[in-house]
This record gives C-alpha cells, structure tokens and sequence, in this order.
C-alpha cells in the first residue's frame, strides 16, 4: 500500500502547451453547451446512462435499496475510478477528462433528483418496465426528505459546476508548473 501511495509523489508527466490549450479550449466550450441546456440531457449523458442502469443490475444482488442507489453509485464510481487510475499515472490530460466527466454527473443527477415529487422525466429500465421506480423518489422518500428533492438537487447541480470548473482551473495550473519546468530544464535552472 506503501509503494502505492508513493506513485503520488512523483511528479506529473509534462503537458505540451498546445495540448494543454486545446483541452482549456474543449471545457470551456463544454461548460457553454452545459449552461445553455441546463437541466437538460447532455450529450455525455449517453453514455452514463448505459452505466447507470448497469448499476442498478450490479447492485441489484445486495438489496432493493442498493439496486437502486447503484445506478447513481456507478454512474458516478466509474469516472472517479478513471481519474484515480490516471492521477496514479501522472497524467495530466486523463485525469482532467475524467474528474470533468465525473463533476458533469452531478448535473444529471440534479436533475434526476429534482423529479422526484414531478416524475415527469421519462424514464430507462434495464428490468421490468411494469415495475419502474424513480430513482430519488424512492431514495428519498425512504429517508424522509421528499420534499427536499428541488433543494438537494440546486446543491448537488452547484457542487458540480464548481467541480467541473475547479477542473478547469486545476488545468491550467498544472499546465502552467509543466510548461514552467520545461523552460527551466531547458535552461539548466532548478535541475538539481
């Protein structure tokens, strides 16, 4: 475990500054097309939704309660796995994609969330279809906050604009200390 966590202490591989402009330039994009269709289906959402209802079938096999916490679990597991995976690889680019990816998530689930009493949004079963609940209907009318689902849903949507643009910023601040490590051993300072 030891030999683990000592990956964490080795420096990130540099990033390029073109690469680095073009992936600023991507989010930044990203984070119009999210603002201007908000609580709408995204189009990564297409491809967390097949995640989603996987999770439901995975953790289906320890109880209801978590078969239906496990779409939400999973959908938001596999992100979070993938930037640790490339955190532990030093790399710059996948773990931005990833933690982005994983912090887009949560303006799904706000919306998800925010249904809970309306149960307007349509909804995707891998199972039964004649037995399909909501979600957060279920989830939280089981721990008694129904009637907070809007309220829960504004915190977790504003968690995730601020973790997808606290990505963005964490971005160029790596980017920066990449390129300003470049320069410097190209010059010979700080080599040592």
């Amino acid at each position: 475990m030891v030999e683990f966590l000592e990956r964490l202490k080795e420096d990130w591989e540099p990033i390029s500054k073109l690469t680095s402009v073009a992936w600023t330039i991507f989010y930044l994009l990203f984070l119009v097309y999210a603002a201007v269709n908000n609580g709408k289906f995204l189009l990564p959402d297409y491809v967390f939704l097949p995640i989603h209802e996987g999770g439901h079938l995975l953790f289906g096999w320890f109880g209801e309660t978590l078969g239906v916490m496990g779409g939400t679990l999973l959908q938001l597991f596999v992100p979070l796995a993938i930037a640790v995976y490339f955190i532990l690889r030093r790399q710059i680019p996948g773990t931005a994609f990833a933690a982005f990816f994983f912090f887009e998530n949560f303006l799904n689930v706000a919306t998800y969330m925010a249904d809970a009493r309306r149960q307007q949004l349509p909804l995707v079963t891998a199972g039964d279809a004649d037995y399909v609940e909501q979600d957060w209907t279920f989830m939280f009318g089981k721990v008694g906050l129904l009637e907070h689902d809007t309220s829960i849903a504004a915190v977790v949507r504003v968690l995730g604009w601020l973790g997808m643009i606290g990505v963005v910023v964490w971005l160029g601040w790596r980017s920066r200390a990449s390129l300003a490590g470049a320069r410097s051993q190209k010059s010979g300072v700080g080599t040592y």
